[in-house]
């Protein structure tokens, strides 16, 4: 298998159109991933009208050379605050720029003269903390984790929001009861709020539970659209509902998110376990921290009150072990007790009132209490 110092050095020969020195060198070669025999990566430009498919050739030649086939590249322009810090480091003038700005199709990113633009929540002046939930297989309830957390920091009086980055799977709108949809006010989307939280999903934009058959670039310029065109104003937390798995759209939120941490969610069953273990690794592999792993479906309560572990036990304490991370909590297995008629109802959410609501304001503060001090 290629290591990530192969990929270095097969690329330590690309010189950067902007400074005219080793792309490598500069730190412009970012966010390499590594999985079997794909390989992904993004290059910052620092130039404006680069030529990103006579860089994308040239690079993808170079990694031929060591036997990746299709690597996916991804380019985004320099921000303000990573060319400051790179003239600083290099006591050098700005770069003579071209003569045109890259486009947001070539890019992945929405541009202004070769600059994010202002106020997105990908811009590294942006207080908003990041927390993906992930899973390894479909399932085991991470959306269901996802909203009940995000519901809970919500009673705490955070700001938070969430991004249904399952697009092929998309399930927050119906799980949180939200029957309106999103409105344009300008050339910026107004997400849905409720319970106190703000959504965005793919649910939103298709009509009659239409299937959603996109090939990895357009999950990846949607996923662009939820974070620079939606109007989120501030935010504490941002959460994104990943698809289970590692593909392509978990491996875009890792390239766009190198700050973000991670829940990974499991049952109890050794096999969910095992195979979650997977996005785990994924998430160390791209730089990611893992807050820890929430345990869903631990056990079931009968009605006569006994306990029954339906999936097994100790999945989630040995996926925390093997991921040198905590097991946070163990959820178990149940629905809401919410009537229709209820004005707050939903499928999923639980009230902060039941057991279960419970366990998620106590995996809030623990939430919390992890991301505020990293």
């Amino acid at each position: 298998m290629v290591t990530r110092e192969q990929i270095l050095e097969v690329l330590s020969g690309f010189y950067d159109g902007g400074y005219h020195q080793p792309a490598v060198e500069l730190g412009l070669i970012r966010d390499i991933m590594i999985k079997g025999s794909r390989v992904a990566l993004t290059y910052v430009l620092t130039e404006e009208g680069a030529n990103t498919a006579l860089y994308k050739h040239e690079m993808e030649e170079a990694l031929r050379s060591i036997g990746v086939m299709e690597p996916h590249i991804r380019f985004r322009p320099i921000t303000e605050y990573e060319r400051e810090a790179l003239e600083k480091k290099l006591g050098v003038n700005r770069p003579v720029q071209g003569s045109s700005s890259p486009t947001a199709a070539e890019t992945g990113d929405e541009v202004h003269g070769g600059r994010k633009a202002a106020g997105s929540l990908l811009d590294p002046t942006s207080q908003t903390r990041f927390l993906a939930v992930a899973s390894g297989k479909g399932g085991v309830g991470k959306s269901t984790v996802t909203v009940n957390l995000a519901v809970a920091l919500a009673r705490m009086g955070r700001k938070v929001g969430i991004i249904d980055a399952d697009i092929y799977g998309f399930s927050v709108p119906d799980m949180m009861g939200i029957e309106e949809r999103p409105v344009a006010e300008g050339d910026k989307i107004i997400p849905v709020e409720r319970f106190g939280v703000k959504v965005i999903s793919m649910g939103f934009f298709v009509e009659d539970n239409a299937p959603i058959i996109w090939r990895g670039p357009m999950l990846g310029k949607m996923l662009q659209n939820f974070f620079q065109e939606v109007e989120w104003g501030e935010l504490d937390y941002l959460l994104l509902d990943l698809p289970p798995g590692t593909g392509d759209v978990a491996l875009d939120v890792h390239q766009m998110l190198p700050g973000s941490q991670e829940i990974i969610v499991t049952t109890p069953h050794a096999t969910a376990a095992f195979v979650a273990a997977r996005a785990g690794a994924m998430a160390l592999h791209t730089g990611h921290g893992i807050v820890g792993i929430v345990e869903n479906m631990s056990h079931y309560v009968n009605r006569l009150g006994e306990v029954e572990y339906v999936f097994g036990r100790g999945g989630g304490a040995k996926l925390a072990e093997e991921l040198h991370t905590e097991l946070l909590a163990q959820i178990p297995l149940g629905a809401p007790d919410n009537a229709p008629a209820d004005p707050d109802f939903s499928p999923s959410v639980y009230k902060s009132d039941t057991e279960t609501g419970r366990l998620y304001d106590r995996l809030a503060e623990q939430v919390a209490s992890k991301l505020e001090t990293v």
